[in-house]
């Protein structure tokens, strides 16, 4: 008993010309290759559309790396500076104080001790 293998397909999806040949040691997926003008411009492991075709042939534009700089902390002071107007305008909070011991509570559950 052999294991049915895919056959290769041609066709063409708008003016790029894809051909379909199964993957090594696979059984039913295959690998698609886009060429435009009969050079190869790609491959995929999916079905492409002609939007996957035309971002292969001209692919974004990725901007340049930018280094990792250890003197640049964002959101953080630098040495020496003074602290933002607004930290110092706030009121420092009202005294946190225990209650006494035995002050009674009013119960949520009944209205009339409100």
């Amino acid at each position: 008993m052999s294991i049915p293998v895919t056959e290769h397909k041609r066709f063409w999806v708008g003016k790029y010309e894809i051909v379909a040949r199964p993957i090594p040691h696979s059984t039913h997926m295959l690998r698609y290759t886009v060429f435009l003008g009969g050079t190869r411009i790609g491959a995929l492991a999916s079905m492409p559309s002609e939007s996957d075709c035309l971002f292969l042939e001209k692919p974004p534009a990725v901007p340049p790396l930018k280094l990792y700089s250890t003197g640049y902390r964002p959101g953080r002071p630098k040495n020496g500076s003074r602290p933002p107007a607004a930290a110092a305008e706030k009121a420092p909070p009202p005294p946190s104080e225990d209650l006494p011991d035995g002050l009674p509570l009013p119960d949520p559950r009944n209205p009339e001790e409100r």
